[in-house]
């Protein structure tokens, strides 16, 4: 797992040496995945503009907590756009962990998917707000140096729109199950971090057992992309019937993985 290392994130890493289904691999510093942006030090961003090349953000979180966060380091930087594509259905004050707190938004994720209920809320990301699902995805095809997918734990938003990028281009199931684990070897300190603000505090010490409730486990993952298939007949034709064209899959390809 190729972890970076910054002051003030622990959860992002770089997507690069995934291994496709035709014996490939993504390519390093296209794609990136992390938490919470908000504390990063000026060496952070050093290192994420100019020795990476980051040039957009695609922040996942919503904007009631865009708002209660204010600027970040990064929206500082004038070579980097950030696209604001928040998968949460806007109800009041939802967060990415308050939201799950929600009696109604847990009852319809259930009815979506009894067997378990993170599933359900992921696959309520793709019927809930498609559009936004999918101008994510585009942001990262278009975006003219590395992209970085973003949240607030770096975990359920950011882990469904990654598995379907990654997905798109072809990348092995196996190797997106294995990255989605991944936040689980950091899941303490990410709680932490969010503890620190009063945006997210008040969710995560509300619930004694958060850090293995929010640890994410590999059957979860398997089971939602065994839905994109049995549902929606795989992530292409779920992509193809919201917008997102053959262009736009030719245009993430070249960007993750290369031409062919």
């Amino acid at each position: 797992m190729r972890w970076i290392e910054l002051d003030g994130a622990v959860n992002v890493r770089d997507l690069g040496g995934l291994a496709t289904d035709d014996g490939r691999a993504t390519l390093g510093g296209r794609l990136l995945r992390g938490d919470n942006l908000q504390d990063l030090s000026a060496a952070d961003v050093k290192l994420l503009v100019d020795d990476i090349g980051l040039t957009t953000v695609v922040d996942l979180r919503s904007p009631t907590e865009v708002k209660a966060e204010g600027p970040g380091p990064l929206t500082r930087v004038e070579s980097v756009t950030h696209a604001y594509r928040s998968v949460l259905p806007e109800i009041g004050s939802a967060t990415d962990v308050a939201a799950a707190a929600l009696v109604s938004r847990r009852d319809e994720a259930r009815s979506r998917y009894t067997d378990d209920v993170r599933v359900g809320y992921y696959l309520g990301y793709l019927e809930d707000r498609p559009e936004q699902v999918v101008a994510a995805l585009r942001s990262i095809g278009q975006a003219p140096g590395a992209a970085l997918v973003h949240c607030a734990a770096g975990k359920d938003r950011t882990g469904v729109v990654v598995a379907l990028a990654l997905r798109a281009v072809g990348v092995r199931p196996d190797a997106i199950v294995a990255d989605y684990v991944a936040t689980g070897e950091r899941i303490e300190a990410i709680l932490d971090r969010l503890r620190s603000s009063s945006t997210y505090a008040d969710d995560i010490n509300s619930r004694p057992n958060a850090v293995e409730d929010d640890k994410p486990r590999a059957q979860t993952m398997v089971a939602f992309l065994e839905q994109l298939d049995a549902r929606y007949g795989g992530v292409l034709q779920w992509l193809s019937e919201h917008g997102f064209g053959p262009g736009d899959v030719e245009a993430l390809r070249a960007k993750l993985v290369g031409p062919a």
